[in-house]
């Protein structure tokens, strides 16, 4: 890796998640980002194994809600239980990573440089992560407000596009341009465009910057925002915290900070990356190809004429397939998932009825 100085660099991760397109296994007490998914270590794990090879464990902290910090406390067993953040309700990722980088910029000072990750995603390529994540911290160092965007392998209308324009001076050997503007989930011949153009790039949600230069991005765009986190940092009363915390708007870091923001790069990356959205993409992940089914539980799965199904969870039962393709079947003991792997992004929805119904329960 090329040298970079990383001596004055925090990494926040975001992990107050709820992965609902995930249920019956990802619930509010085992949120996706505590499960082990790909491997055998929790995505949360993973994610913070990624990063110690540049950052050391002190300067690394774990942003969540008060639900999920003690789940969240018995997996790191790297990370200070002292650096987990809590957030007293969800506001959104803006009033988040804005609290966490004015509470870093009185530790580090305002020349000290804020990686922000998430904590539920897959990324194959560690060694590319790392350069580009090298990349981004030098691109920051020099002034700018730093996005990391993901080649596109395929239109995709499930994530966000950034799209780049002029280029900026090479870092850590890597090619980083000027953002133009950035895109929310577009329909399919909007995606189709942008890749066929080669001038987009799927948005990651990895941000990194200077604190000094975020807290002024802050004042400037979200100014009530600013103000009223200001002052949470300042008190040492925690009721009086709460309060503020309550009187903040809710925004998010894309819409609310870097959409308004001048000056802000993107360091296009080829990562073997995925957000595992659903279980549809999960298979994917895991090497499906339509032909095989792949079975994460302990229990044995027998088939006849059945392929590219997908059977996951903790359930003692033994799961039978006879003349079925492409299905999802989660077991959990309490509860049973089953549809066509092209109806993933559904379970959202079916997640928010149940909530409706007041089958809590199960959520």
């Amino acid at each position: 890796m090329a040298d970079a100085n990383l001596a004055n660099v925090y990494v926040t991760i975001l992990a107050g998640g709820s992965g609902t397109r995930l249920w019956p296994m990802s619930r509010q007490a085992t949120p996706k980002q505590l499960l082990a998914l790909v491997g055998d270590r929790s995505l949360l794990q993973q994610t913070i194994d990624r990063v110690l090879p540049l950052v050391p464990a002190e300067r690394i902290y774990i942003l969540t809600g008060p639900d999920h910090a003690a789940p969240i406390a018995a997996q790191i067993e790297h990370v200070l239980p002292e650096n987990i953040m809590i957030e007293y309700s969800p506001r959104g990722t803006a009033p988040c990573l804005g609290l966490a980088a004015m509470r870093l910029a009185q530790r580090g000072g305002p020349e000290a440089v804020m990686l922000s990750l998430h904590a539920d995603h897959v990324v194959r390529d560690e060694p590319a992560f790392r350069e580009a994540l090298l990349a981004a911290i030098e691109t920051a160092h020099a002034g700018h407000l730093v996005t990391m965007g993901i080649i596109p392998e395929h239109p995709d209308t499930g994530f966000g596009y950034i799209e780049r324009q002029e280029r900026f001076p090479d870092a850590n050997g890597l090619p980083v341009y000027q953002v133009s503007r950035f895109t929310e989930k577009p329909p399919l011949d909007k995606a189709e465009q942008y890749v066929a153009s080669g001038r987009y790039y799927w948005n990651t949600g990895y941000f990194c910057w200077r604190l000094g230069r975020i807290c002024d991005e802050f004042r400037a765009s979200l100014p009530e925002t600013a103000a009223l986190l200001a002052q949470m940092v300042a008190t040492d009363d925690d009721d009086a915290a709460r309060a503020l915390w309550e009187r903040i708007p809710r925004n998010t870091i894309d819409v609310g900070i870097m959409e308004q923001a001048a000056d802000v790069a993107v360091v296009p990356a080829d990562i073997g990356w995925s957000d595992i959205g659903n279980w549809s993409a999960l298979y994917q992940i895991l090497g499906g190809d339509g032909l095989s089914n792949i079975n994460l539980t302990e229990q044995p799965h027998r088939s006849i004429d059945s392929s590219g199904c997908l059977l996951a969870g903790s359930g003692t039962k033994l799961v039978a397939t006879i003349g079925v393709d492409d299905l999802v079947i989660v077991d959990t003991g309490d509860a049973l998932l089953v549809i066509p792997k092209d109806r993933a992004q559904d379970v959202g929805q079916l997640v928010k009825q149940l909530r409706a119904e007041g089958l809590n329960d199960y959520l």
